[in-house]
């Protein structure tokens, strides 16, 4: 079992960091950095036994045959990441192809 994220979304984290850090939702950027750290862990650790749904049709300009699993961080914030899972030489790859979170797109959900 693999994951393993587009370039778009290692872009995304990188942003990530520095937007937390200058709205202030960190008061410092080390936390943020760990923030982000954090999340791609989890990702990395454990998408692969979330329970993930098929993706609304809003997101099909991200993949197609997407699905998407949910990510707690704090009890304001939950993390969507959009994926598609493959199977190559009998292993497993899930490949995120998008994320984002609730105060961004639960509309669309």
């Amino acid at each position: 079992m693999k994951v393993l994220f587009l370039p778009e979304v290692r872009l995304y984290f990188q942003e990530l960091q520095d937007i937390l850090f200058e709205k202030e939702y960190f008061g410092f950027e080390e936390s943020a950095v760990q923030y982000v750290k954090d999340l791609v862990f989890d990702i990395e650790e454990t998408l692969p036994t979330r329970v993930s749904k098929i993706a609304p049709p809003y997101f099909s300009r991200y993949g197609r045959n997407l699905r998407y699993a949910t990510f707690r961080k704090n009890r304001n914030t939950q993390w969507y990441v959009f994926f598609n899972r493959y199977q190559e030489d009998g292993e497993v790859i899930y490949v995120a192809r998008f994320i984002s979170n609730n105060h961004v797109i639960a509309k669309y959900l």
